[in-house]
């Protein structure tokens, strides 16, 4: 069942170890069927370097487990979440990359200080709000999704892929489980790259609008025409 999408995911898993965004059994990626109905994604707590295509966990959108021996990844209900809120999400990814999870744990959005961060991200990543006690006591996982949707209203998941979730790291999403990866690995390396430019300069502004502006829309959408067509 889901046997080339089992692939895509475990795929995508191993290229988070590759790319230096976790260590341990640190992340997950996960990838929702074309008609949303069911969502593949990685065990909990497998050891990347013993994990196997077959031992990702297909689950419908409730949560429920319909193919799989293993437990899903605990994040799960935050994927679930997720793809319910943002409908053009295919695949998301979650790691605790060292940058990124400094940020989450120091309260702070990451502003778009240049243009390699304009390439993939519309302006500032958001940081969430905390979650509430009540929330982390009655349905953590799912409260964290909830909380990330909830930092979006007003937003295009779209143009700004990724997200900090307070006090706990980095999601990122995309078209692919290709994509999401990548922006996951761009988000880590943007938060190291505006800790950089504060210590060199604490007083830096962000770009101003006009860069970001040309250097996001050169990239995408309908007037594109950064690569080869």
């Amino acid at each position: 069942m889901l046997e080339a999408l089992k692939q895509e995911v475990f795929e995508a898993n191993l290229k988070l170890v590759e790319y230096g965004l976790v260590i341990l059994t640190w992340g997950n990626v996960s990838a929702v069927t074309p008609d949303r109905r069911l969502v593949v994604i990685k065990p909990s707590g497998v050891p990347y370097e013993s994990m196997r295509p077959e031992q990702m966990v297909v689950s419908d959108l409730e949560g429920r487990v319909v193919e799989g021996e293993l437990r899903p990844s605990s994040d799960l209900l935050t994927h679930l979440e997720l793809y319910r809120s943002f409908p053009s999400v295919n695949a998301i990814v979650h790691t605790h990359s060292r940058h990124a999870t400094a940020l989450a744990q120091a309260e702070q959005e990451l502003p778009c200080y240049g243009t390699t961060h304009a390439d993939t991200f519309y302006g500032g990543v958001p940081c969430t709000r905390h979650l509430t006690a009540q929330e982390v006591e009655e349905d953590y996982e799912r409260s964290t999704g909830l909380v990330i949707a909830e930092t979006f209203q007003g937003r295009d998941p779209a143009a700004v892929p990724g997200v900090l979730v307070c006090k706990h790291g980095p999601f990122a999403w995309g078209a692919t489980c290709q994509k999401a990866v990548e922006n996951a690995l761009i988000l880590e390396e943007t938060a190291h790259i505006a800790l950089l430019t504060k210590i060199f300069n604490p007083s830096a502004p962000p770009a101003p609008q006009y860069l970001l502006d040309k250097h996001y829309f050169r990239k995408h959408g309908a007037g594109a025409y950064y690569g080869q067509a």
